[in-house]
């Protein structure tokens, strides 16, 4: 028999105690240095309507885990296992979640922007808009 079912709150919650959760500050910094791949999770009308960080890479949550394994035919080069990878959404909830899928998959140097998308912006960094029809 199986233990109870969790809320997606507290699977969130419990992936936030494993891993690493950094702050728009720490993730500006790692981006300056140029040591880190930036991955936005969003669906590509998040990034329309909101905007997107300069320089992330684009990987929707829903091909995650087929996009981060080399062994997969959809692997995307852009994100490695020994690569620093720092994944953000719109508000942290799904990078944390996806942080806990790429550790499965072999990745160790791999965080997530706590806050997400909405902290980078109210933030004050950059932040760009999708360019339709170019």
């Amino acid at each position: 028999m199986a233990g109870k079912a969790k809320t997606v709150a507290e699977l969130v919650a419990a992936a936030k105690q494993g891993i690493e959760n950094l702050t728009v500050e720490e993730v500006a910094s790692e981006l300056e240095e140029g040591n880190a791949v930036l991955v936005d999770i969003r669906e590509s009308e998040e990034r329309i309507q909101n905007g997107f960080i300069p320089g992330a890479v684009h990987l929707p949550r829903g091909m995650l885990e087929f996009y981060a394994d080399p062994a997969s035919p959809s692997y995307r080069s852009e994100i490695a296992p020994d690569k620093r990878v720092i994944l953000h959404c719109a508000a942290g909830a799904r990078s944390a979640l996806g942080v806990r899928a790429l550790q499965e998959l072999g990745y160790t140097n791999v965080a997530h922007l706590e806050g997400g998308f909405r902290a980078w912006a109210t933030g004050g960094q950059p932040v760009e808009k999708e360019r339709l029809g170019m």
